[in-house]
C-alpha cells in the first residue's frame, strides 16, 4: 500500500434534502470527516483532482468556483479565476507539465493556470453550435491532453458532444459532427428534457486520452463507450455492451500506472439502482466487470485509479457507497458517507 492513502468524495444537494461538500477518509479508516473549511456552506462540489505529483494539493470543482486543498484538502482557498464563481465542472492536471492546470465550467468554456493554480487565463470562447437545448447551461465535464501530443487538450460537454484545441486551450475545433452520425440510428436517439433526439449521442460525461494510443480519445456518454483514432474527427462505438449489460458510460480514466489499462463506471442510465466498474487491458478492445459484482444501489457516478499505487481503485454511487479495494480488485469493502450528505457525482484518492 501506499505511504498514506485518502479515499475523497464529492456531493451535491438531492431532492431528498441532502447537502453539499466534500468528505475524506484515510484507508483502513471508518469516519469521514467533512472538510469546510475555507469553503462557502453547502458547497456542491462537481470535480474532485488529487495533484499527481504532491498528494498534499487537492484541486475542486463547484457551483461556486474552483478551490485548492492545502494539507489534503484540510484547508481550502478560493482560486482567482476570471469568474471567482463560475461554475466549475472538471480540473485536469497536465501530465507533461505539473504545473499547467485547466479548469472546464458551464457554460462552456476553460480556464488555464501555468503555476498551479496560482493564476489563471479565460480562454478563448469555443463558439460550439447551440445543438442541445437543456433545462442546464451546457457544461464542459471533462478536460484531457494527450500525453503523446501534450498541445491536445479534449473536452467533452453535457450535453452538446465534444471539442479539441491544437494550442493548449488557445483555440478550438467542434469534433462533434460524426457522432451526429450515430443519431440517425434508432438505437442511438435519446430525448429526455430537449428538444431533439441527438441529445444522448451528445450528453458527454468523461473524456480520456492514453499514451499507449497517441492521437486517440476515449468517450463516455449516455449511449455507451466511443473511440476516436484520428484526433476526434470521428467516432466508433467500443460496443461495450458485448461485455456488459450496463452501457450507461458515466466516469472513465486511464491508470497512471500502465496506459494500456481503462476503468470505466457503467450503469443502465442516470437514475437506476445498479451500477459497476469495469476494466480494459487492452486499450479499450475487450472489457470485464471489475468491481466482482459490488452491491451497486443506484448509478455508478464515478471511478478513480490511486496515483502512487495501481492496487488501489475506487468506486462511488449517486447515493453515496463508496467501494474500495486495496489488492487489484481481489476483495472490496464499502462505506457509506455520513447521513445528511447530497448525491456523490465525484470521487478521487491518494
Amino acid at each position: 500500500m501506499a505511504e498514506i492513502s485518502y479515499v475523497y468524495a464529492g456531493t451535491v444537494q438531492s431532492a431528498d434534502g441532502g447537502r453539499g461538500g466534500i468528505f475524506r477518509q484515510r484507508a483502513g479508516d471508518q469516519r469521514w470527516e467533512a472538510l469546510t473549511d475555507g469553503l462557502p456552506e453547502g458547497t456542491a462540489v462537481h470535480a474532485i483532482t488529487v495533484h499527481p505529483a504532491n498528494p498534499e494539493v487537492v484541486f475542486i470543482g463547484t457551483t461556486k468556483g474552483a478551490f485548492r486543498g492545502a494539507n489534503r484538502g484540510g484547508r481550502w482557498e478560493r482560486l482567482a479565476l476570471p469568474n471567482p464563481e463560475a461554475d466549475i465542472w472538471s480540473i485536469t492536471v497536465d501530465p507533461t507539465d505539473r504545473r499547467t492546470v485547466y479548469a472546464g465550467r458551464g457554460p462552456v468554456g476553460v480556464y488555464r493556470s501555468e503555476d498551479d493554480g496560482d493564476h489563471w487565463k479565460k480562454m478563448p470562447d469555443p463558439g460550439l453550435p447551440d445543438r442541445v437545448h437543456m433545462t442546464f447551461p451546457c457544461r464542459v465535464m471533462r478536460l484531457d491532453v494527450d500525453p503523446t501530443h501534450p498541445d491536445d487538450l479534449y473536452a467533452c460537454i453535457e450535453a452538446n458532444g465534444t471539442m479539441r484545441s491544437r494550442d493548449r486551450g488557445e483555440s478550438w475545433e467542434d469534433c462533434t459532427q460524426d457522432l451526429l452520425r450515430f443519431a440517425e440510428q434508432e438505437k442511438y436517439k435519446s430525448r429526455i428534457v430537449s428538444q431533439t433526439e441527438i441529445e444522448g449521442m451528445l450528453d458527454g460525461h468523461a473524456l480520456a486520452c492514453s499514451a499507449a494510443a497517441p492521437g486517440t480519445v476515449f468517450l463516455a456518454n449516455r449511449m455507451g463507450l466511443f473511440r476516436s483514432d484520428d484526433r476526434g474527427a470521428h467516432w466508433r462505438d467500443i460496443e461495450v455492451g458485448r461485455f456488459s449489460p450496463l452501457t450507461y458510460g458515466r466516469d472513465l480514466r486511464v491508470s497512471p500506472h500502465d496506459p494500456k489499462v481503462l476503468y470505466a463506471a457503467l450503469s443502465p442510465a442516470f437514475s437506476s439502482s445498479e451500477g459497476g466498474i469495469f476494466r480494459s487491458d487492452d486499450v479499450g478492445r475487450t472489457w470485464k466487470r471489475f468491481d466482482r459484482g459490488v452491491k451497486a444501489e443506484a448509478t455508478m457516478m464515478g471511478v478513480a485509479v490511486h496515483p502512487r499505487d495501481p492496487r488501489q481503485v475506487v468506486g462511488v454511487s449517486k447515493t453515496g457507497q463508496v467501494f474500495t479495494t486495496g489488492d487489484g480488485g481481489d476483495s472490496w469493502s464499502e462505506q457509506r458517507l455520513p447521513a445528511g450528505a447530497g448525491d456523490c457525482y465525484a470521487v478521487a484518492c491518494g
